[in-house]
């Protein structure tokens, strides 16, 4: 054999190796993406089975506050809808709503002392303020996989590697920005 060819056929065996290389992190990335998601999809799981209990538990106290335990029910309805077709854009609403809707819940049961003082109430309360946080923390976990997914996918080389096995960018988990303000507390007493 000669030079040449040996260059030649060496050259080949690396690209052939690297594209390998490129190919399995994209694979590792792609996965890592959706295992972020199914630890998020756990606990709005978690959280949807928990909240009908919460809103019965209020029910019992909260007569005149029924526009509230509906609006999280309606809530708690567009979310499952929204994680069922995993639509980023429609979680993010909905998840929105609810968290918003619970926070008017939690802050409403400030005016009802036999509420705030049930054992039943304060368990669902701690263990749903839990899942927020952990739904939180997940929620951060699964956007930064999509974030490295993503720029991965259009770096040079990994982007040649990317469209011809057809691997597609993911979509973030975003809130509204009505959720990252501050909730007024005074509007929702004097409502």
């Amino acid at each position: 054999m000669e030079l040449g060819s040996i260059l030649f056929w060496g050259v080949v065996a690396v690209v052939i190796v690297y594209s390998i290389m490129i190919h399995n992190g994209l694979v590792q990335l792609k996965h890592s993406v959706s295992k972020a998601w199914s630890n998020i999809d756990v606990l709005l799981k978690q959280r949807h089975d928990e909240l009908p209990k919460l809103v019965e538990t209020c029910k019992q106290y909260m007569s005149y506050e029924q526009d509230t335990l509906t609006k999280i029910m309606e809530a708690r309805s567009s979310v499952a809808l929204a994680q069922q077709s995993k639509n980023m854009g429609a979680l993010g609403q909905a998840e929105t709503q609810l968290r918003q809707g619970l926070g008017q819940l939690f802050a409403l049961a400030e005016n009802y002392p036999e509420l705030k003082a049930n054992d039943s109430f304060q368990h669902l309360q701690s263990r749903i303020s839990g899942m927020e946080n952990a739904i939180a923390d997940r929620r951060e976990l699964y956007n930064e996989s999509v974030n490295l997914n993503n720029v991965r996918i259009e770096q040079f080389p990994d982007v040649l590697i990317a469209r011809f096995f057809k691997f597609v960018a993911a979509e973030l988990l975003q809130f509204s920005d009505a959720e990252k303000t501050d909730v007024d507390l005074k509007s929702l007493f004097n409502s």
